[in-house]
């Protein structure tokens, strides 16, 4: 039995930390191949910054729970299209998810279909 250095705490590993590239495309490739809008420039980088938070802050939930007693914001897709809401007025509608197809009617210009993180799609439009 090696003994046991009575007297010395154990150190503990360190915790790992990944970081992942959010909306950046991959080297060799260019913007359009991570990202599919229609939204005018300025438009496209405010909404892409207003998805990147609740994506990062509910990362493992990205569908709201059962209902619960609270009514709080508790999903990345709700808490995106309130924000878009707020900013670009009302109508928006916003899907997040890994491995889904869709098929919508959306206003012209107002259409983002981004990925995050790598395979987390985030689809953000407006239909009124």
């Amino acid at each position: 039995i090696p003994p046991t250095g009575e007297g010395k705490k154990e150190e503990a590993a360190p915790p790992r930390l990944h970081s992942f590239p959010l909306i950046r495309p991959p080297r060799g490739m260019d913007y359009t191949s991570t990202c599919h809008t229609d939204m005018p420039p300025p438009m496209r980088v405010e909404a892409m910054e207003l998805c990147a938070p609740p994506c990062e802050k509910y990362a493992t939930n990205n569908e709201p729970p059962p209902k619960s007693q609270n009514d709080q914001p508790s999903s990345a897709a709700k808490m995106i299209k309130e924000m878009m809401d707020k900013k670009f007025g009302s109508s928006w509608h916003v899907v997040i998810g890994e491995g889904f197809g869709f098929e919508i009617t959306h206003e012209v210009k107002n259409l983002l279909y981004m990925f995050f993180g790598g395979s987390l799609a985030v689809c953000v439009w407006k239909c009124s």
